[in-house]
């Protein structure tokens, strides 16, 4: 199993995690990696259960996606998780090596006509856990924003 991490300016001058990039084989055990990054930003940054729970969801959700759909689950191929801090926003970028998909006609994973089958729901899930969802590269990539300004007033 090939595993590469690698940390780009891992803390900023407030001793914040600023940049922080890892970079995986498409294998589902390998989601713990992406949550183990996940876990690292909410402890550094002390958040709330229910905002760490939502980009624990949607981040991984994103990963599943890009092993599954993306790279087929094809192990040779690798999934990037890149995350940044910009002032109070918090992005996280999920990369695959697949070719893409079209983004803007998903089913409605709510409709009763969608409502049985089993897959469908990640994109969903993502644009209703994060402040903003937005993809790249004809879908090969997407970044979750986060906004922390609800959490800083609390």
């Amino acid at each position: 199993m090939s595993i590469s991490t690698t940390l780009i300016n891992p803390k900023n001058v407030y001793g914040m995690i600023s940049n922080q990039s890892i970079k995986f084989a498409s294998r589902y055990e390998n989601l713990a990696l992406a949550e183990k990054l996940i876990n690292q930003v909410s402890d550094t940054l002390h958040l709330p259960e229910d905002y760490y729970g939502n980009m624990l969801v949607a981040v991984t959700e994103a990963v599943n996606n890009a092993i599954q759909h993306g790279n087929k689950s094809n192990p040779d191929k690798n999934i990037e998780v890149i995350f940044r801090q910009e002032d109070n926003t918090l992005l996280f970028t999920v990369k695959d090596e697949g070719e893409g998909f079209d983004y803007e006609n998903i089913p409605d994973p709510t409709d009763p006509v969608n409502i049985e089958k089993i897959n469908g729901r990640g994109v969903f899930l993502m644009r209703n856990l994060a402040d903003q969802v937005v993809f790249f590269e004809n879908g090969k990539t997407v970044q979750l924003e986060f906004l922390l300004d609800s959490v800083m007033a609390q």
